[in-house]
Formats: structure tokens, C-alpha cells, sequence
């Protein structure tokens, strides 16, 4: 009866000790999933600046080769 009792608190344990590294798997995952998607994040801030700083430019090229502000004249 005895040895009964200890196999199933063993039993228990080492059941404790795998869910409890399932557990730290999947927290790891999580973190690389949430840095990933801060990283995407940060990508597409960056690409919709460059794209607003090209759209700025553009305009400002396009009105003076097409002579749509005349300033000094």
C-alpha cells in the first residue's frame, strides 16, 4: 500500500513537470509571436513614412516641372 502511494505521488510529479514545461513552450512561443508582430509593426510605420515623404516630394518635384506655382515671377 505504501509503495502504491509513492508511484502515484511520482506519478504526479512528473505529470506537474511536463505540463509545466508545455506551459514554458508555449509562453516561449508567445513571446516570439508578439516580438514578430512588433516587428511587422514597426516595418509597416516605416513604409508608410517612406511612402509620405515620397508622396511630399513627389508633389513638390511635379508642381515645379509643371510650373503650377510661380513664386518670383
Amino acid at each position: 500500500m505504501e509503495r502504491e502511494k509513492k508511484h502515484d505521488h511520482h506519478k504526479d510529479n512528473s505529470e506537474l513537470i511536463a505540463n509545466s514545461m508545455k506551459a514554458q513552450e508555449k509562453d516561449k512561443e508567445r513571446e516570439h509571436v508578439r516580438s514578430l508582430n512588433k516587428l511587422w509593426l514597426w516595418l509597416g510605420v516605416l513604409v508608410l513614412i517612406a511612402l509620405l515623404l515620397w508622396w511630399i516630394f513627389s508633389i513638390g518635384f511635379f508642381e515645379d516641372t509643371t510650373g503650377v506655382t510661380n513664386f518670383g515671377n
